[in-house]
């Protein structure tokens, strides 16, 4: 009985090993927009987020790649016709250090911004007390700027 008491534990430890070993690891790598017009979405994402621009490394033409940090990148498609719906909820979610200052850039770019329930030029603050404002690109979709955790 000890012998398959001990067999059963060695057991359980091997599996359990194996699928912390071998489980799936994801990391974020991208995110993908499907864009009307690159050129005019790109110059969206140069001016109003300032995102660096990097090889298009798929060749493909009407694409467009940017940096977002931390080794993210934010892939502009217009290669794909088919219409997308979107609302807030289907959004990209950044967080800055310069928080107030990017607000007052919106400003000055006369860049439309909301709270989350939709109240024109107002921050929203979350519960755990993280500001946060919501805009849209030139395609509609919603992009979500927070203040760092504190």
């Amino acid at each position: 009985m000890k012998a398959i008491i001990c067999n059963l534990i060695w057991l359980l430890f091997v599996v359990t090993s194996f699928a912390q070993e071998n489980g799936f690891k994801f990391s974020a790598d991208h995110v993908a927009l499907s864009v009307k017009d690159v050129n005019r979405s790109a110059e969206f994402y140069i001016t109003v987020l300032r995102l660096p621009e990097i090889t298009n490394r798929s060749k493909i033409e009407g694409i467009r790649w940017f940096v977002l940090g931390d080794g993210r990148e934010l892939h502009l498609i217009s290669v794909i016709k088919e219409n997308v719906t979107i609302n807030k909820a289907v959004h990209v979610g950044l967080s800055s250090a310069k928080f107030d200052e990017f607000v007052k850039h919106l400003t000055a770019n006369k860049i439309s911004y909301s709270d989350w329930p939709g109240k024109a030029n107002t921050i929203n603050i979350r519960a755990d007390g993280i500001k946060q404002v919501f805009f849209q690109d030139p395609d509609g979709y919603w992009i979500e700027v927070n203040s760092l955790k504190k």
